[in-house]
């Protein structure tokens, strides 16, 4: 009896210590998100994620530098939970991926950067045109008449120019020629744009990988041009680049500041339609930035299992409403997204399941 008794008590003993194990465990739990895709966005994420997971333990979210056009093809196959890109998905894409979202997390711009031996300090004036022409290989020359003729004073050298391209699927490679094509329909006709283009051959043209790439090949290069996205600005301010002005939709020069960008912004918020797939660039605005846009998380709507759709919801909730300060915005020079952009944003992540 007593021995039975003691096997009853130690078997009632050995049950509650499984079970209280057992809730220690689901307690310390940890759902882990994946994140990769635009290196515009990267230096965000990376100021986002020690103050998000200090907020929620329980999600561990690690982030990559890839390129817009991984961090959707990756999502899309179901690699990573959140693909980050400078791009909205395509209507293409969305029409063999209907469960794809979409979902603006910032406003961001991009810089046209410019190693001129000399002139680094002056904000050479640059159009459309003119950049279609350099990426074409139309224009060969710094001193060429087009240029010159924007930048009447200014003595341009008589160098060949070096122009920088992408050669990673990305984003600002989309929102830099989606700029030429809207402004230049020759390029439209041709190459056109998207994440990844059929860049003409041009004489000592170099490719580049990410937006550190570009930075540091136009670094490298004197007498070079390249496309940046304003997260880098400082360090392409750093490396001594210049910084141009680009010629806007009303016909006006100007530099990639919070006003600028967002004056470029405020034109299109009253436009985003639900599923916020639109373009800023060349929005007309007298002091509108021409190369200014949402930046995306790329985001399936069926996840894995409840735990994680609720991990990458806590997240994405939370860079729309504690990630969407100035503390980290104005680090990587981004604009917060307007209240109503915040409210179609939060719609569309409610999708997720």
């Amino acid at each position: 009896m007593k021995l039975s008794t003691k096997l009853r008590n130690s078997g009632a003993a050995a049950l509650a210590l499984a079970v209280a194990l057992g809730a220690a465990g689901t307690a310390h739990a940890t759902t882990t998100l994946v994140e990769t895709g635009s290196s515009l966005l990267y230096p965000l994420f990376n100021l986002w994620v020690p103050d998000f997971t200090a907020a929620n333990p329980g999600i561990q979210l690690t982030t990559t530098s890839t390129g817009s056009g991984a961090g959707i093809a990756q999502s899309i196959k179901g690699l990573v939970q959140i693909g980050a890109s400078d791009a909205y998905l395509s209507d293409g894409i969305v029409k063999k991926n209907p469960g794809m979202l979409s979902i603006p997390l910032a406003i961001s711009a991009q810089a046209i950067n410019f190693n001129l031996p000399g002139l680094n300090d002056k904000n050479i004036k640059l159009s459309g045109p003119i950049l279609a022409g350099i990426y074409s290989g139309k224009i060969t020359m710094w001193n060429d008449k087009a240029i010159k003729a924007a930048n009447p004073g200014v003595k341009l050298p008589a160098h060949v120019i070096i122009p920088i391209h992408r050669v990673d699927g990305s984003g600002d490679t989309f929102i830099f020629t989606q700029y030429l094509s809207d402004s230049t329909p020759a390029w439209a006709h041709t190459v056109d744009y998207g994440t990844a283009v059929s860049w003409p051959a041009v004489t000592g043209g170099i490719g580049a990988n990410g937006n550190s790439g570009m930075v540091s090949a136009a670094t490298a290069n004197p007498y070079s041009i390249a496309y940046i996205g304003v997260s880098f600005s400082d360090q392409a301010a750093k490396a001594g680049l210049g910084v141009a002005k680009l010629k806007n939709a009303d016909g006006n020069y100007e530099l990639p500041t919070a006003a600028t960008v967002g004056t470029a912004a405020n034109s299109i918020v009253t436009q985003t339609p639900p599923d916020e797939r639109i373009s800023m660039v060349f929005a007309h605005g007298a002091n509108a930035y021409p190369i200014a846009n949402y930046e995306y998380a790329i985001i399936n709507t069926a996840q894995p299992n409840a735990e994680t759709a609720t991990a990458v919801k806590t997240f994405l909730n939370w860079a729309l409403t504690s990630g969407n300060d100035m503390k980290y915005l104005s680090q990587v020079h981004f604009l917060p997204l307007p209240a109503a952009i915040v409210t179609l944003s939060q719609t569309q992540i409610a999708k997720i399941h």
